[in-house]
């Protein structure tokens, strides 16, 4: 049970406040993005997704940038709210194909019939884009997604290769094409992220994978879909395969540590042939979520030196390595080095000729970032940073700097090996024949 639901923009406004029970105070949008902003004062990175204030718990997902907030006085499950709340943000994005606060701020009529119908007096009724479809009568306002920033994986797709259709992932479920056509067509994606610890000489530590299947559907009548992934397709740690790393990874085995489905997802003859059958509902759901904590060759290589250049100076030389093939492209690679607290000054210098790179020195913080646009496979790239200190070199510095942390995002690229064999559709007829797109993307989870 919750009795408020409110978003907020990154600059705090109060985008949709909507108070169901009336037990909270009306300024707890602003208590909430307060507590949040100035979190960093207690020591910490990021506010906790749920925190208390003055007996009011607080729960909140950042969603492209937007704080979905609910409010309750209530002890509920935490999982619950917070699960409860990237289902809104999946059904508001469903309907207006957009989910930005131009979007939101263009379509409130729209967003407030959505919340009405699935939260009634503080409790859920329903999040599913299928049924809200028989209560909701207003249609969306289209926003043109030229103008957004790309933050989410489906604006990774968007940046993508001609395959790609850069609308499709902006498309409201319920809108029409111009002309009042809808047009045919299904979006497979599989989203990886994952997660790596390497020591300072360059071995693995840990590595995971959490990945997803999520698909959105635009086909009319919901025709049955055939899935079929790699037929040698392992699950669970059983056999002596699943733990041999040299093996499984030459044979080009697939071994996933555990995995789930979606309550559509049909399993008969999964066993068999490894295909689920399903009659997928509208809008945006994942078909299967799958973890994998067999090693695997990690996309980044990354090299770190540090090196004395005197009593208050040193220099720092960070080398990082594309491992995926040439016709691949990373795209918003960002690397952040911790830097010891006695750090005043950094000067950076860079590979000569080189493009859409950008280094900065976090003063606050004493952080060290480097950003590159675009990072081709197979390329090395190099960064030399030399520090000044504020005071003369006692301890080890290698100590009080790094870890060397890392975010990127590799479209058409997954580390698994994962792969979509063919989707097949049930045919109504000899000429209906939709599109249909499959994708690939792999996001740094954890990359230390």
């Amino acid at each position: 049970m919750i009795s408020q639901f409110f978003v907020l923009s990154q600059r705090g406004d109060n985008i949709v406040f909507r108070d169901y029970r009336g037990e909270v105070a009306k300024g707890s949008a602003e208590i909430f993005f307060r507590k949040v902003k100035f979190w960093k004062e207690d020591g910490q990175e990021e506010a906790p997704p749920v925190f208390n204030v003055d007996g009011v718990n607080y729960f909140h997902v950042k969603v492209v940038g937007l704080l979905f907030v609910a409010t309750t006085r209530v002890n509920v499950s935490p999982s619950l709210v917070l699960e409860l709340l990237q289902r809104i943000a999946r059904v508001i994005k469903d309907y207006l194909g957009v989910l930005s606060e131009d979007s939101l701020r263009k379509n409130f009529v729209l967003v407030y019939e959505l919340l009405d119908e699935v939260i009634d007096f503080g409790y859920m009724q329903t999040t599913s884009t299928e049924v809200l479809k028989s209560y909701i009568f207003n249609e969306p306002i289209v926003v043109d997604a030229a103008r957004l920033q790309p933050l989410g994986p489906a604006a990774i797709f968007m940046q993508g290769t001609k395959r790609m259709p850069g609308t499709a992932i902006t498309k409201s479920v319920v809108a029409n094409e111009p002309g009042g056509r809808k047009r045919e067509e299904i979006f497979v994606d599989i989203i990886e992220k994952i997660s790596v610890t390497f020591s300072s000489s360059g071995y693995i530590l840990t590595s995971e994978i959490d990945g997803t299947i999520q698909m959105k559907s635009y086909l009319t009548g919901n025709p049955e879909i055939r899935l079929a992934l790699n037929e040698d397709l392992s699950i669970g740690r059983g056999g002596e395969l699943a733990n041999d790393y040299r093996s499984s990874y030459g044979s080009g085995a697939v071994i996933l540590y555990d995995c789930n489905f979606h309550e559509s997802v049909h399993l008969d003859s999964f066993d068999m042939d490894r295909t689920l059958a399903l009659v997928p509902p509208d809008g945006e759901f994942p078909v299967m979520n799958y973890r994998m904590t067999q090693e695997f060759k990690p996309p980044f290589h990354i090299n770190c030196l540090i090196e004395e250049a005197g009593h208050i100076k040193a220099e720092v030389i960070l080398k990082v390595r594309a491992e995926f093939p040439s016709n691949i492209t990373a795209n918003t690679v960002v690397l952040e080095m911790p830097l010891p607290k006695y750090t005043t000054r950094a000067s950076f210098e860079l590979e000569p000729g080189v493009t859409g790179q950008r280094t900065d020195f976090k003063g606050a913080n004493k952080k060290l970032e480097w950003d590159l646009e675009k990072f081709v496979g197979g390329v090395e790239h190099t960064l030399r940073a030399k520090l000044t200190f504020s005071q003369e070199l006692h301890a080890n510095i290698t100590k009080e700097a790094g870890p060397v942390s890392m975010t990127f995002a590799i479209p058409m690229y997954n580390v698994s090996r994962l792969q979509v064999k063919y989707l097949q559709i049930a045919k109504k007829s000899s000429s209906y024949n939709p599109y249909r797109w499959v994708r690939y993307v792999t996001q740094a989870n954890s990359y230390n």
